[in-house]
């Protein structure tokens, strides 16, 4: 049954009310703190806990300690009752859900804040989990982000979060990447995307997808019993090695990132598991995706920092990021300068993922520029995936595995016949402008003994030296009128101008008087300025 207009408002109208009264009580108009925004997401219930988790993801524009604490968001809340599941599914299926399924387990898997996993059973006997979209989420959703956008707009300006970032762009992005999430054809087109590029590892297993029972609110997949990958108590008992575990682990996901361009944004160990000696990869309703710019830019710049080029690396910067305003391009370049510095010299088999990409998160922040959001996600993934290493197999390297990855793609990859003809045209191009150099050094010598050379220049002072000219030029102008004074004077000595004065004309006498006075003056402040004014 459609609501009537007079229903929504009175909907929205006490929502609106809820969401008062939280803020009130958390006393929105003195800041917004890291810790007083988890608290005001986690009262506000489970929509807003799914926008403070994806929130968490934004490194690139919210600080360090605003996702941090966000990331402490609680992913599983309060199940929704079996009788609203068997709502979702009926109504999806419009039919029983008894004539797909043999029996659907009552108590969920897992409940998070956009859906609830159930394991049940087909008819043909085949056990499945069934992820079912919560009850009236997508109205919940897009209300709840109608009136924050209104909420956000009370904010000082000023010593809060609104005084960081825009936060009415980071609502449309959130409220975009969560009506990807919430349409589960979309994940279950991830799910065959990924097993598709992943069909080469024999290591690797996806649960199949049973299309057939999917919708865009039920998605209906393959049950897997395996270990999480970070129990390394029940992987050791099952003969597992974690050093081999954790060096598939990353060679993949390295793979999904360097080849397809397609990879997991949220690898925790909650979404990766271990069975029958493969590792297996849930829950793709969070992707990200590189596109083959973002890729290319991205081998440049990484190209950069290899060479500890610091303009390679700040044009990558540049072609890649998003910005709130006009570039400070000097600014930017003493930044990343100061970044290769303290990173560039260290190994690639010493880097902390975690800390080199924070560091370069604070420079993106610095200087207001926003990463693409296949980027931020990437960011985010490659810290879930470190983190399971320093768990299971502290002594492998992320970065050194990506690295060799990284060669031998570029070696892979490269196209000797386009980089022959590329270097045969830079060689021609190079002798050609040899040739013409004699002759162009003989055109600018002839120029210049015929007095026809011209030279063009810029001079662009700073404002201390444009001051040191302006104070020499005014002391040699008045110089120049105190020798004319004298000079002046002089010439009337030698007249017989009256009145006289000492048998000097008076005019002549009041010349060197004033030119007395004015050197007098110059001197002593001259010796005021050098000697007196500096002591303590």
């Amino acid at each position: 049954m459609t609501a009537t207009p007079e229903q929504i408002k009175a909907e929205n109208d006490e929502r609106a009310r809820e969401i008062r009264k939280v803020l009130s009580k958390n006393k929105i108009g003195r800041g917004i703190t890291p810790e007083k925004l988890r608290i005001i997401l986690e009262e506000l219930g489970p929509t807003y806990i799914k926008l403070g988790q994806i929130m968490s993801l934004h490194s690139d524009i919210l600080p360090k300690a605003y996702c941090d604490e966000l990331m402490k968001l609680n992913s599983e809340v309060t199940p929704m009752p079996f009788e609203d599941v068997e709502d979702v599914i009926n109504g999806s299926y419009r039919l029983p859900w008894q004539d797909v399924f043999a029996s659907i387990e009552h108590e969920p898997l897992g409940s998070a804040s956009i859906a609830q996993v159930h394991k049940a059973v087909l008819l043909t006997g085949e056990e499945v989990v069934v992820k079912v979209e919560r009850k009236g989420i997508y109205d919940k959703m897009a209300r709840d982000i109608r009136l924050l956008h209104k909420a956000v707009k009370r904010l000082p300006p000023v010593g809060t979060l609104r005084n960081i970032i825009d936060l009415d762009m980071v609502l449309d992005e959130l409220w975009q990447v969560s009506q990807e999430e919430m349409d589960f054809l979309k994940e279950a087109a991830n799910i065959e995307e990924f097993a598709a590029n992943n069909a080469g590892f024999k290591y690797i297993y996806v649960p199949k997808v049973y299309r057939e029972f999917t919708t865009a609110r039920v998605l209906v997949m393959e049950y897997v019993d395996g270990i999480a990958i970070n129990d390394k108590d029940r992987l050791i008992a099952g003969g597992y090695d974690l050093d081999e575990i954790g060096t598939k682990f990353v060679n993949n996901y390295i793979h999904q990132i360097m080849d397809d361009g397609f990879f997991h944004a949220d690898p925790h160990p909650g979404n990766v598991a271990v069975r029958d000696g493969k590792i297996v990869w849930m829950d793709m309703g969070m992707m990200g995706r590189l596109t083959e710019r973002e890729r290319k830019i991205m081998i440049r710049g990484v190209e950069g920092l290899a060479m500890r080029d610091v303009t390679m690396v700040t044009d990558a910067v540049l072609d890649l990021g998003k910005f709130w305003g006009k570039p400070d391009r000097d600014q930017l370049y003493r930044d990343l300068r100061d970044f290769i510095e303290e990173f560039g010299s260290v190994s690639m088999g010493q880097v902390d993922v975690a800390e080199t990409l924070q560091a370069m998160m604070e420079v993106m922040k610095a200087n207001k520029i926003g990463m693409p959001h296949g980027l931020t996600m990437l960011a985010r993934g490659m810290s879930h995936v470190e983190g399971v290493l320093a768990d299971i197999s502290p002594d492998i390297n992320m970065m050194q595995i990506a690295a060799t990855s990284a060669t031998e793609e570029m070696v892979a990859n490269i196209n000797w016949k386009d980089e022959i003809a590329r270097t045969a045209r830079h060689i021609y191009r190079s002798t050609k402008k040899s040739i013409d150099i004699p002759l162009m050094a003989a055109d600018i010598m002839q120029e210049y003994l015929e007095g026809q050379a011209r030279a063009n220049l810029k001079l662009e002072l700073s404002k201390d030296f444009a001051q040191v000219i302006f104070a020499s030029i005014r002391n040699l102008v008045i110089g120049m009128c105190i020798v004319a004074l004298l000079i002046a004077s002089s010439i009337l000595c030698l007249t017989d101008l009256e009145p006289r004065i000492l048998g000097i004309p008076l005019l002549g006498a009041f010349g060197y008087f004033v030119a007395f006075l004015s050197t007098m003056y110059f001197f002593a402040r001259y010796f005021w300025r050098k000697f007196i004014k500096k002591q303590p």
